[in-house]
């Protein structure tokens, strides 16, 4: 009698998981059924908000759903990344993230989904203060300690991390100024309210280009393929120097994977595509290739790194 009693609800059970799996497949079978946001955590005009306006058009013709950019800035990010962090797992509120927004503190609230880019920065320079390299930029920071301002995207962004690490390195002292994105520092690095940046290539090259603003050397470890003219900071004065600043797709933790990796498959086709590897590289941004898995590696390295430093030197971050 017992068994009689406990065996119909037991085959209730596995009928509605039997039902169920289905249903979640049919789900991923056609994401996404309806439109996609994406929320960048800082102003319009910056690194994150230039690349991600740069890939919606084929990702909306790829999906044949519409994606939304959404600019929610404030607190270095952690307003618009803490947005998405509580959003529904489901694939269809993403962050266009950086080193700022997702965090050693944070990173467990979200699925990395797709690195679109890990690029040097720029050392860009107000010309009017007629430093012409990264020697005399180190000389000159020596004279006049405390004196030069430089702009950042927030407290714990790449932008501040980059220039506290060349500081480190140097043996210098520059004064931090944040702002709520690259794109209002930039208007300020223009106007001559603060005089350098260690700024997203797609940010400030084009003022570079126009003669507006001075590219002193970019950040990597070796020159940029988009960047071929522009020497690093290791080659032209400060040996040893490395950083580059990320952008990449994140989704809520418990996103279902099979939602990620559909996504991630969706960005790395569209990066491939030729017009879109070029408008990158013209913008002064290597395109990322890579699995979501890949991504996860690749934040567990970076964050390690920046970590150390702001440890070291006691960084203030938010």
């Amino acid at each position: 009698m017992s068994l009689v009693k406990f065996a119909f609800p037991l085959c209730v059970v596995i009928a509605n998981l039997l039902l169920a799996t289905p249903t979640f497949s049919q789900g991923v079978d056609t994401f996404p059924a309806k439109t996609i946001k994406v929320i960048v955590p800082f102003p319009p005009g910056g690194g994150a908000d230039t690349l991600i306006r740069l890939l919606t058009p084929s990702l909306t013709e790829a999906w044949k759903q519409s994606l939304v950019v959404e600019n929610r800035p404030g607190a270095s990010g952690s307003i618009g990344a803490e947005l998405v962090a509580q959003s529904a797992p489901d694939g269809y509120t993403l962050l266009m993230g950086s080193t700022a927004a997702v965090t050693d503190k944070n990173i467990a609230q979200f699925a990395p989904v797709a690195l679109v880019s890990a690029s040097p920065y720029v050392v860009t320079i107000n010309p009017a203060l007629n430093i012409t390299s990264i020697r005399s930029l180190i000389a000159y920071a020596k004279t006049n300690p405390g004196k030069l301002r430089y702009g950042s995207s927030g407290p714990g962004s790449a932008s501040h991390l980059s220039a506290e690490l060349f500081a480190s390195m140097a043996g210098i002292n520059l004064m931090h100024v944040p702002y709520k994105g690259t794109g209002q520092a930039l208007t300020d690095l223009l106007a001559g309210h603060i005089d350098l940046m260690f700024a997203p290539a797609q940010t400030v090259m084009p003022q570079v280009e126009s003669g507006k603003l001075l590219a002193l050397a970019e950040t990597g470890p070796k020159r940029s393929e988009s960047l071929p003219n522009i020497p690093t900071v290791a080659e032209s004065g400060l040996p040893g120097y490395s950083a580059v600043g990320w952008f990449g797709l994140f989704a809520p933790a418990a996103t279902p994977k099979p939602v990620v990796q559909k996504i991630n498959q969706a960005v790395m086709a569209t990066m491939s595509q030729s017009r879109i590897r070029k408008a990158m590289m013209e913008r002064g941004s290597d395109p990322a290739s890579g699995s979501a898995d890949d991504f996860a590696g690749f934040l567990r390295v970076d964050q390690a790194k920046w970590s150390k430093l702001i440890k070291e030197n006691r960084i203030a971050v938010q």
